[in-house]
């Protein structure tokens, strides 16, 4: 099993607005980051080489990233302890606080690539019942052993 990850961000301004410019000018080197970490297996990205373009909500500014990981210490590893926790950091400066959950961690067989689709699944998931192996956050320690015991509604 795998680890797969949803997050969502709704951002204060376009990408091609001053606002964001530090933000998109570090992308790409956030997101080699990630791909050159120890546990990375994959991300959502369009032709671009991320993915701030694709639309998977209505509202335009509503951003999401999607990847999968072998583990929770491999995804934590890379948020925490690189540069990425820099901008995680300074991330008020670009987008909004959301009121409810804007992420969400599920495990997958090996393999197979999470669609957006199935994130948003998650992440409502969650929001409507709370940490389960079916839908959690890093606040909770599910492992796949614990699939066995799932309970969907």
């Amino acid at each position: 099993m795998e680890l797969a990850q949803l997050n969502i961000a709704k951002a204060k301004g376009m990408m091609d607005e001053p606002l964001m410019k530090e933000f998109v000018d570090n992308l790409e080197s956030v997101n080699a980051m990630a791909e050159s970490s120890e546990g990375f297996v994959w991300r959502l990205k369009d032709e671009s080489g991320d993915a701030t373009a694709i639309q998977a909500f209505d509202d335009p500014l509503q951003l999401v990233n999607m990847s999968v990981w072998h583990s929770p210490d491999a995804l934590k590893g890379f948020m925490y302890m690189t540069h990425h926790i820099s901008f995680m950091k300074r991330k008020k400066e670009w987008f909004e606080k959301l009121s409810e959950a804007n992420y969400v961690l599920w495990w997958i067989p090996k393999g197979h690539i999470p669609s957006i689709e199935e994130g948003k699944a998650r992440l409502e998931y969650l929001r409507e019942h709370g940490e389960s192996v079916y839908a959690f956050s890093f606040k909770s320690r599910f492992e796949p052993t614990d699939l066995n015991t799932i309970k969907t509604a």
